[in-house]
């Protein structure tokens, strides 16, 4: 197959699917190095984005999903007759960022956390299908481990979770550092 014909087959797989496709079912399809499929899919994402079409392709992890772009959502919308989502809470968005930053988690971790019970939070974030089961803990009762998923990543445009922006400095960690210092500066001051 030439170049163009990959990037071709490629569109088409992504396009004829609808939901994120793995790399390697790609290239297991097109008979191809992963390698080689990978440069393909960054080339043809590249075209959609220099030529400012109202489809782009994105990158979930290690998979890739042909999607709308964002600015066209209000025309969409009205053709689809599609509702508007209804944002989430600060409890809600609370609890995806505890998910978010330590999973996989278990609901005691993330009540543990915000000290309250989160029970109708994590069922309505599974519902909307920002965080899912990710598993059991090897515990006594074997509580539920959560994660977030490939719906959290495309509704926060990111890749993964490793582009999340850093967590700020609490105070606490902020008093810490500042009392390590000075005592470091006192110990290389006093020349006694």
């Amino acid at each position: 197959m030439d170049k163009i014909n990959i990037k071709a087959a490629a569109e088409a797989i992504l396009f004829a699917s609808g939901a994120p496709v793995e790399l390697s079912r790609i290239a297991q399809a097109l008979e191809l190095p992963a390698a080689e499929v990978q440069k393909q899919l960054d080339s043809l994402i590249e075209d959609y984005n220099s030529s400012q079409r109202g489809i782009m392709i994105i990158k979930l992890n290690e998979s890739f999903q042909m999607v709308s772009r964002k600015d066209y959502a209000p025309q969409i919308r009205t053709v689809m007759d599609l509702r508007r989502n209804t944002p989430l809470s600060q409890a809600a968005l609370e609890v995806l960022a505890v998910v978010a930053y330590n999973q996989p988690v278990t609901k005691a971790f993330v009540e543990q956390v915000r000290g309250v019970d989160c029970s109708g939070v994590i069922g309505s974030l599974t519902a909307k299908g920002l965080i899912e089961e990710k598993g059991r803990l090897e515990l006594p009762g074997r509580p539920l481990l959560y994660g977030t998923t490939e719906h959290f990543l495309r509704c926060f445009n990111i890749s993964n979770t490793g582009e999340l922006p850093p967590l700020p400095e609490t105070e606490d960690e902020g008093k810490e550092e500042s009392a390590e210092n000075s005592s470091k500066e006192n110990t290389t001051d006093n020349p006694g």
